[in-house]
């Protein structure tokens, strides 16, 4: 072969390598760190564990590793402060920190029911909110939306903080406490009333006011520079719920598989899954749409009881940019 030859086959082997080592580089999936509000091994996060599970954000070329923060109110307070780009926590969770000029908003809503509730047992005369006066009564931590949303449902019935003697368990004894009869009541998602059915109590359940489902949070920086990013992570993350609500019984399965530690537990899981189906996930139309009129309601309302200190403007509380392909919820 002439050396001119010899040459310009060099050059092609060369240049397709570099192409070749450039694809590989470009197909490397983007690695994100997602802040839940609790440990991330519970079903109430299934929509997310079954997305990465299923290779949902692995399509959109992102890699999440799942980091536990200490509620939802400190989710928010991390992306804030640009130690993570994108997180989970309550719808709400917006209103309480856009207050304090933390610059973070939801961007989906994982159902149009309220994620908390309060549990109370059967027969001990705790029928509504107002029946909390006095008593004693669990939540996971002070700084997670559950509380902020019981503290809203307290002051609509002319209560306080003080009314109540509120103990921050952490996310085991939120329910244990309650289970072994040191707390009359607590406030906690469908997972921790599971665990507390599990152990022989039977329980009355009472909604917190205006209690959103879970959302997906992102900072203003994280929208403004890697929306693609952000885009990802919610479209991904609604596959994983879509997926919960046409079928719990293999969404338990997909997601036991994933977290071994529930293995045996398979039953236990799906009845977890089919109350958020049922209660949370329930009648949204189009799936992770944040309704205006909602937020805007709760927004009024937690400033005219002094829950927030100013009132954040309603535009800078969410939106609903990245919901732009209808995943209905049949």
């Amino acid at each position: 072969m002439p050396k001119s030859l010899l040459q310009r086959f060099a050059q092609a082997a060369a240049i397709a390598l570099g192409l070749s080592l450039a694809q590989g580089v470009l197909a490397a999936p983007v690695k994100v760190t997602y802040l839940l509000p609790a440990p991330p091994n519970l079903p109430a996060f299934a929509p997310w564990i079954i997305a990465k599970e299923k290779g949902y954000y692995a399509a959109h070329d992102l890699e999440l590793n799942f980091i536990a923060a200490k509620g939802g109110v400190d989710v928010a307070k991390q992306l804030g402060a640009g130690n993570a780009l994108i997180g989970g926590a309550m719808g709400e969770t917006s209103i309480v920190v856009r207050a304090n000029d933390i610059p973070v908003r939801a961007v989906a809503l994982l159902g149009n029911g309220g994620l908390a509730q309060v549990a109370t047992r059967r027969g001990a005369g705790i029928a509504g909110i107002a029946d909390l006066k006095g008593k004693t009564m669990t939540v996971m931590s002070y700084s997670d939306n559950i509380y902020y949303s019981l503290l809203a449902s307290l002051r609509k019935v002319g209560l306080g903080k003080n009314d109540v003697d509120i103990q921050a368990a952490g996310p085991s004894g939120v329910w244990q406490l309650f289970a072994a009869g040191k707390a009359q009541a607590m406030a906690a998602s469908p997972d921790w009333v599971t665990n507390v059915e599990n152990a022989g109590v039977e329980v009355r359940l009472i909604p917190l006011f205006e209690s959103m489902a879970q959302a997906i949070l992102a900072s203003d920086k994280a929208i403004r520079e890697q929306p693609e990013l952000v885009r990802g992570v919610v479209q991904a993350t609604l596959q994983g719920m879509r997926d919960v609500i046409q079928d719990p019984r293999d969404a338990a399965r997909v997601f036991v598989k994933a977290v071994p530690a529930y293995v045996g537990k398979e039953e236990a899981v799906e009845r977890v899954l089919r109350l958020y189906v049922e209660h949370v996930y329930a009648s949204q139309q189009v799936l992770g749409h944040i309704d205006p009129q909602r937020m805007e309601q709760i927004r009024q309302f937690y400033v005219s009881e002094g829950i927030v200190s100013q009132a954040p403007r309603l535009e800078d509380l969410y939106t609903n940019q990245f919901i732009d392909s209808p995943m209905a919820a049949q």
